[in-house]
């Protein structure tokens, strides 16, 4: 097949793709038509189909898997398919693989590294609390090596909550080398538990949007909650240590302007807060410069405020 990132204005599309989303719209002559997002593991692009009703237009719906006849033009700056057939595809005749972005990363071997951080914890109630979660709470683990990270700003592809948990504790693994005053065991058990609320915020593939409770409550106020939760089966777990833990992932974006109900009031909650945006940034920054066409500049960014650019060290 030709993945979505391959294709360029006057290519003819016949290939199998999901639909990321449908939707049904009216031009302003009153002529109904839909506006469709395909997707392959190498990213989308918008779709329409401006006979919906015509014989070669089968029935399908968000999610589904369609074999896809087109034509790919430009319109305002970016590339689009005009669609002149479609077909509802069976299983068997595609494979999942190629229409979810997945980490470039072993997940198993990311997760067996994050096992052995686990291991490595010495007190007693962090331990058991990361055990409830990452070795005996079997649809935890499912969801948590499946889930992405972000629905669009970085690690936005299965396993990229691992990659990036991962990512975060490496860095604070590292801090605690340089910075001895960091409580070692309080830092990487907030690291390895800063993001657990993804699980709930963000829906898995193909469909990876926000849930209900992610829009009303987010990742942060729902991964507190679950390290509440834990921690009350836990015989005897301390006060202060729960209290300090859950700080850390009250605070770890830092500011109030980027979603923190706290900001770091104990050295391991800034710690985190800077292992988590190093990670994020740098995350954010690889993948613009991946999916740059050229090596010129990129045009702004957002996140970094700024226009950027490839390094090119001549």
């Amino acid at each position: 097949m030709k993945y979505i990132k391959d294709l360029k204005e006057g290519d003819r599309v016949f290939d199998i793709y999901l639909c990321k989303h449908k939707q049904s719209a009216v031009t302003k002559n009153g002529k109904a038509y839909d506006n469709v997002i395909l997707q392959d593991k190498t990213g989308t692009i918008d779709a329409k189909i401006w006979d919906p009703n015509s014989a070669g237009i089968a029935e399908f719906d968000t999610l589904d898997y369609i074999e896809v006849y087109g034509d790919v033009n430009s319109f305002q700056g970016a590339l689009q398919v005009s669609v002149k057939r479609v077909r509802l595809c069976e299983e068997g005749e595609y494979d999942p693989a190629d229409y979810l972005p997945v980490s470039s990363k072993n997940i198993d071997d990311m997760y067996k590294q994050l096992l052995g951080f686990i291991g490595s914890v010495e007190n007693q109630y962090l331990k058991k609390l990361l055990e409830s979660f990452f070795l005996e709470d079997e649809s935890f683990i499912k969801a948590f090596r499946m889930s992405s990270a972000a629905k669009t700003v970085h690690h936005g592809f299965v396993g990229g909550l691992l990659e990036h948990t991962l990512s975060v504790t490496k860095l604070c693994e590292y801090y605690c080398t340089a910075y001895p005053v960091l409580k070692r065991d309080l830092l990487i058990t907030a690291a390895i538990c800063h993001d657990i609320g993804k699980t709930k915020e963000i829906s898995l593939f193909p469909e990876n949007d926000y849930t209900d409770d992610g829009q009303l409550l987010g990742h942060i106020v729902m991964g507190t909650e679950m390290i509440g939760q834990k921690a009350r089966t836990i015989p005897g777990f301390p006060p202060v240590l729960e209290a300090e833990l859950k700080h850390c992932i009250l605070a770890h974006h830092g500011e109030y302007e980027y979603g923190s109900p706290k900001k770091p009031a104990i050295i391991e909650a800034a710690a985190l807060n800077l292992a988590d945006n190093t990670d994020a940034k740098m995350e954010t920054f690889m993948e613009a410069l991946q999916n740059a066409k050229d090596d010129g500049w990129l045009g702004y960014n957002r996140l970094f405020e700024s226009n950027i650019r490839m390094t090119r060290m001549e």
